[in-house]
């Protein structure tokens, strides 16, 4: 069953204005209205470095690297998130087909889909938009955020400038 991506039950709550502040204007379309963004156009489609990527909404850490593959779809696509806890799936019956869209858990922001057609060990694969996620890149043994070549917005609304991937 679908709910608005403000739906009270997600733990991190912000206004309208919030999100149109905090987030670049691509990234508020996907994020809070679930748009898609064009194929092979996105920051982390060709992205190859390790680290973990998050919710630019929030900054739930969602994927690494290592479930990262090239699925030729245009699309940043994983085999699994870091776990169940992070992903609400929610069929999508939109545009004339039967989906599951996959969604931030903790503030309900869009990320893209999951299908059936991945790799082992799950045989899921995770198709999401760049313009949903932020990106931490393994340095030292800790991560360090880094802002997409597109110069967005990260979760904390810091503005374009910052350290890149």
């Amino acid at each position: 069953m679908s709910h608005d991506h403000d739906d009270t039950r997600y733990p991190v709550k912000k206004t309208d204005e919030q999100w149109r502040k905090e987030l670049s204007p691509m990234q508020y379309e996907v994020a809070r209205h679930a748009a898609t963004e064009r194929p092979f156009s996105g920051a982390y489609w060709d992205h190859w470095d390790d680290g973990r990527y998050t919710c630019v909404g929030c900054g739930e850490v969602l994927f690494e690297s290592k479930t990262k593959f090239d699925a030729g779809c245009g699309w940043p696509s994983y085999s699994e998130a870091v776990n169940a806890e992070v992903i609400e799936r929610i069929r999508d019956d939109s545009h004339g087909m039967v989906r599951v869209e996959v969604r931030c858990k903790k503030c309900g922001s869009h990320l893209g889909h999951v299908f059936p057609d991945g790799p082992e060990p799950t045989g899921e694969r995770f198709c999401i938009n760049s313009a949903a996620i932020d990106f931490e890149k393994e340095k030292q043994g800790r991560s360090q955020v880094s802002l997409p070549p597109s110069g967005g917005r990260s979760a904390r609304g810091d503005e374009p400038g910052g350290a890149r991937s």
